[in-house]
């Protein structure tokens, strides 16, 4: 099915992320399994009709999947059939007739800034040794720039510009930007490189956030993290990361930030990706109307 060409292409031609390259991987490795029940024999991608497809959605719906989810998975047979084309190995896209489900409109869920805020600033939720320093950085590194998860993991000690205050980021398609840095933050970052060091592990990773035993951080270390300091302040069942990079682009409009700003600091490819945090914004709105006008 040349499987192994297309994620060559992705991986080293279009250079994709490791965990983007892992979904394509996933997504197309669930089709094929698809593909291979008995009721059906096909041995190559051109026997491969926009039915077979329509039939796999029906699957996943199924599987109760959701409508974000099952339109992820046809994107991806949407770009492998596309790449196929392109090598002359297809002659149409069976892809491009299926027509994905509504995805519902959902607002981003944010934690109350006040509430963070105190939490940072409060000096017995974080101890004072390498762990304490390594976690409250953090929680202050997603809050007060916006970066996603894997950008986070991603983030090298020499990246940090502390005499310019701003951090280099490597986003979404190997896109870079720089984010500034506020001066707490900064202190911060000062404080935990000096500790870190200090700490002498073995292996001296140059990976700004690393493990109890200094190993290069991942993805669930950082996950758990957030989990559990967010449960400190909030009841709420969704405690990721991706909650405090809702929660930063949330606080800069509510405080009158330009929406094409934010859209630069979070390394949005186009600006109606960061226009649903207005959304956000009019709740609140409606929410202070509602409690302070005499006819609401």
């Amino acid at each position: 099915m040349f499987l192994d060409r297309f994620i060559q292409y992705i991986k080293f031609e279009k250079r994709y992320s490791p965990h983007t390259v892992s979904a394509y991987q996933s997504d197309l490795d669930q089709f094929i399994l698809f593909l291979n029940h008995p009721d059906q024999s096909i041995t190559h991608p051109s026997e491969i009709t926009h039915y077979q497809i329509r039939n796999w959605m029906v699957e996943l719906m199924n599987q109760q999947l959701t409508a974000r989810s099952i339109n992820r998975k046809i994107a991806t047979l949407r770009k492998y059939f596309k790449f196929l084309v392109q090598e002359g190995l297809i002659t149409a896209n069976p892809a491009s007739k299926i027509n994905t489900p509504k995805i519902p409109k959902n607002l981003p869920v944010v934690v109350e800034d006040a509430k963070l805020t105190r939490m940072l600033d409060d000096s017995e939720v974080f101890s004072d040794d390498f762990r304490g320093l390594r976690d409250k950085l953090v929680i202050e590194m997603l809050f007060g720039t916006g970066i996603r998860l894997a950008e986070l993991v991603g983030i090298k000690e020499t990246d940090i510009n502390i005499y310019e205050g701003t951090v280099k980021v490597l986003g979404k398609r190997n896109k870079q930007r720089i984010i500034p840095l506020n001066n707490e933050l900064l202190e911060l970052l000062v404080r935990y490189t000096g500790l870190k060091k200090s700490e002498n592990f073995n292996n001296n990773s140059l990976t700004l956030i690393v493990t109890n035993k200094g190993a290069d951080a991942y993805s669930k270390f950082i996950y758990l993290i957030v989990q559990k300091y967010l449960s400190y302040i909030s009841t709420q069942s969704k405690r990721s990361p991706h909650v405090l990079r809702h929660t930063f682009a949330t606080s800069l409009l509510n405080k009158g930030a330009d929406l094409n700003a934010i859209k630069e600091l979070l390394g949005h490819a186009n600006l109606s990706a960061t226009q649903i945090y207005t959304h956000n914004s009019v709740e609140r709105l409606k929410s202070i109307y509602k409690q302070a006008h005499p006819k609401a």
